[in-house]
């Protein structure tokens, strides 16, 4: 797809300008609603197929079935980072009416970073073909990471800064506590960052972790860097909404592991058959409506077991919990027999 110069500064315009309205009428902390979170994933999704339905209209029929594969990928990828997300905001203790302000300037942070691995990446594809071999594997090994780690046992997990976040609390130091939506403040004369701006800057920069395996994956589905910054955009934008709004569903989607290897699999698979035909082998490629009917496909069979087997899990516990207590009861009367 050929994109000019004006068409990507509108692009950027547009969307600054979304994020500026979403950020005007969120500007005032507060705890935010199911219904809230619900219209406005809504209103982020609408958008999201407005956009791809207006590439089609345009004639770029190729870049609208890749927008939309690519958006529900990311789309799909960025849930697991609300699991990561929620350990954060527990970690440090967020007040529920700050938490969409660290939503949002977290997400907004990812967003800036994501755009740079973007270009980097298009700029690395554009010189170097046989780089499809190396996210062709990378994508492959994660997706059987991603099978191992679903298979042991759960623990109770934690989040643990990073690096660079570690050494900018050493820096700049933090403050013991919360002061609104103030990111610094000066205690005894020194400015120190308040927790708030480290929440801010933990859900920013782990966001570069996932955007490893995100940015090959999408790079798998299309190479044209519009598409990839839109569909990485307009999944992201939509990610603070999500998060209040199936806050507490995540616990209950116990195979999207299983959902995301797969898929992160076979992007590698097709990454790797891009890069054999790229190099003059023969060898059949994947289609992008091919591509999306297995990402819908994969994420839809995800959902629906992940739901039964939480179903079956609450029903074992229900029961365990009502035997226990009918064995306390059992105890009692023997005891008072005895008595």
């Amino acid at each position: 797809m050929d994109v000019s110069m004006t068409v990507w500064v509108l692009t950027i315009l547009g969307l600054s300008a979304l994020i500026a309205v979403d950020f005007f009428i969120g500007r005032k902390p507060h705890d935010v609603s199911i219904k809230e979170a619900g219209i406005w994933t809504i209103v982020w999704v609408v958008l999201a197929v407005l956009f791809g339905v207006g590439l089609l209209v345009a004639g770029e029929s190729q870049a609208s079935g890749e927008f939309f594969a690519g958006f529900i990928t990311e789309k799909s990828l960025s849930v697991d980072n609300l699991f990561v997300f929620v350990l954060i905001m527990a970690k440090f203790a967020v007040p529920s009416h700050l938490q969409q302000r660290v939503l949002l300037i977290g997400v907004l942070i990812a967003l800036v970073l994501r755009a740079i691995f973007i270009a980097a990446g298009a700029a690395i594809i554009a010189s170097f073909s046989w780089v499809f071999y190396i996210f062709g594997a990378f994508l492959i090994y994660t997706a059987w990471k991603l099978i191992q780690e679903a298979r042991a046992d759960d623990e109770e997990e934690e989040f643990e800064e990073n690096r660079l976040l570690k050494s900018v609390e050493k820096k700049f130091g933090v403050a013991d506590k919360y002061h609104g939506t103030k990111l610094f403040i000066k205690v005894n004369g020194k400015r120190v960052m308040t927790p708030l701006m480290v929440v801010m800057l933990a859900i920013g920069t782990t966001d570069v972790l996932f955007a490893l395996d995100s940015i090959p994956a999408i790079f798998g589905l299309t190479q044209d860097p519009y598409i990839v910054f839109t569909a990485n955009a307009f999944a992201l934008m939509g990610l603070r909404q999500l998060y209040f709004l199936i806050g507490g569903l995540l616990k209950k989607l116990v195979h999207l592991s299983y959902g995301l290897s797969v898929i992160l699999g076979f992007i590698g698979v097709k990454l790797v058959l891009h890069a054999l035909h790229e190099s003059g082998v023969h060898v059949p490629e994947i289609s992008i409506p091919f591509s999306l009917a297995v990402i819908c496909g994969v994420l839809v069979i995800t959902t629906i077991t992940s739901l039964i087997a939480s179903k079956k899990q609450s029903e074992r516990e229900a029961a365990e919990a009502a035997a226990g207590g009918a064995q306390g009861d059992a105890d009692k009367d023997k005891d008072s027999v005895e008595a």
